[in-house]
């Protein structure tokens, strides 16, 4: 069975106290009130990540991930951090390829593939996010473009590698714009994602890949959203800076 998964991306919000407090009430609501089997990662800007891990220790629903990582092991790249040092205080997951780096940062297909490759080896779980623009939709060509990031950056992994990512799909256009992707709109996409996945591996690779919707995911849509046969949980920006709403979200699955 699928493993089920919500996600929160603090991006660059909260400094060290705010992000102490938002974090604890995260844990606290999750031990009282989830009874399913889901999983809630938090990821967090660098400054927490180590007090996060310590916090949420012995937690058995609640992981803690980044929000990126370099592409090498070590070197002369200020103001980077690496998968080793991510790992090194605890992490477990990493946000590859988010929307946000693509667009103002340049990430390519290709660094994508280098990024998974190191996350990979050191034994994180990449969070590998694929999506397409407003223009790229209205165009129809969203789905060469999904394609195309998912092939260039992930195809060259063995099945047993790519069984362990989480695939995070982003319609770009759907992002802190209050726009949502219908449950109809996401569901054709996460089932193509689908689709492309078994066509590269096998059917089996492809029915146990979790599959995330990161378009303003909020407490009022989830659930719809939740219930479409392809779409294993969220990637929640906005709604997880407020703990009821991220703890919410993720008790959709409670049932």
């Amino acid at each position: 069975m699928r493993k089920k998964i919500v996600a929160g991306n603090w991006k660059m919000n909260k400094d060290y106290k705010e992000g102490m407090s938002l974090f604890s009430e995260v844990v606290n609501m999750v031990k009282d009130e989830l009874i399913g089997n889901q999983q809630v990662v938090v990821c967090a800007p660098y400054i927490h990540l180590h007090s996060l891990v310590a916090l949420g220790k012995g937690t058995r629903q609640v992981s803690v991930g980044a929000q990126n990582a370099h592409q090498e092991e070590s070197g002369a790249f200020t103001g980077e951090i690496s998968v080793g040092m991510l790992k090194s205080v605890g992490v477990e997951y990493v946000i590859l390829g988010h929307s946000e780096r693509r667009q103002y940062f340049g990430e390519t297909n290709e660094l994508l593939a280098k990024k998974t490759d190191i996350a990979l080896k050191h034994s994180l779980k990449p969070i590998f996010c694929i999506g397409e623009t407003l223009a790229e939709r209205e165009s129809g060509k969203h789905f060469d473009i999904i394609k195309s990031q998912l092939a260039e950056a992930t195809f060259h992994l063995s099945a047993e590698d790519f069984a362990k990512l989480v695939i995070a799909y982003e319609p770009v256009w759907a992002i802190g714009t209050g726009v949502t992707a219908s449950s109809n709109q996401a569901q054709e996409v996460h089932a193509f994602i689908r689709k492309e996945i078994a066509i590269q591996y096998h059917q089996a690779v492809a029915d146990e890949t979790t599959i995330l919707y990161g378009g303003s995911c909020n407490p009022k849509n989830a659930s719809e959203l939740f219930a479409q046969p392809d779409i294993d949980g969220g990637l929640i920006g906005g709604a997880s800076l407020k703990s009821r709403d991220f703890v919410d979200i993720a008790k959709v699955f409670n049932s």
